[in-house]
């Protein structure tokens, strides 16, 4: 597994709910990634008293705020043509052999860095479809002030060419992208199924790392 497949894969675990499993990982995590960006946010983790960062990570990652990490809101927001983009979604991933089975949306952005990990060329290409959304979200996050935002900065660094440095240059990016239906980018401006615990193989004998996406309990 190349250097950008392991910075995918990290940072798809440290950008789920932060519950007991995902801090007794922190030491695993650490040791896999030799990234500055991903082991300043460990780091930070190992400080932080469980309840406080789950609570902390409920207050970043909030829809009514725009910093929203299912990246099919970014382009479709609520309207019909979401459920399209996710039914197609599912179908990228059974197509490379996986199965969604999990309680989450197969748009959730740590399920798309497993499988942009474990299949790098159609990963790239899916995340690059929704790079606009997720280099605005990257722009939020920095704007909120929370250690987050180094794991996104990790994310998009795995993507080709510079992150965008303004909001303008981030829908921009949507512009240029490929046609979609004008009202998703209103989040821009004003205003599950079995996939198991995440990705799973489909009769391809495909194990993943770890078992992704676990079910969200509140803090």
């Amino acid at each position: 597994m190349n250097t950008d497949a392991v910075i995918r894969l990290v940072a798809g675990r440290l950008l789920q709910y932060p519950d007991e499993r995902l801090y007794a990982e922190l030491e695993l995590l650490h040791q896999a990634v030799d990234q500055p960006a991903l082991r300043e946010f460990i780091a930070h983790a190992r400080v932080r008293r469980p309840l406080d960062l789950a609570a902390h990570y409920t207050e970043v990652f909030d829809t009514r705020n725009r910093r929203c990490l299912y990246l099919t809101w970014w382009t479709d927001g609520d309207t019909r043509n979401r459920g399209l983009s996710l039914v197609r979604l599912k179908e990228a991933y059974r197509e490379h052999g996986l199965e969604f089975a999990s309680k989450e949306l197969p748009d959730f952005l740590p399920a798309l860095l497993e499988f942009a990990a474990r299949e790098e060329r159609a990963g790239t290409a899916l995340l690059e479809e929704h790079r606009a959304g997720l280099e605005l979200l990257r722009l939020a996050v920095t704007d909120f002030g929370t250690p987050y935002a180094r794991v996104l900065e990790a994310v998009c660094a795995t993507l080709p060419g510079p992150s965008p440095a303004t909001r303008a240059e981030a829908k921009a990016l949507a512009r240029n992208g490929p046609p979609r239906e004008s009202v998703g980018l209103e989040p821009f401006g004003p205003g599950l199924e079995p996939f198991g615990t995440g990705l799973e193989p489909s009769g391809t004998g495909v194990d993943l790392p770890w078992p992704t996406v676990p079910e969200r309990t509140p803090a």
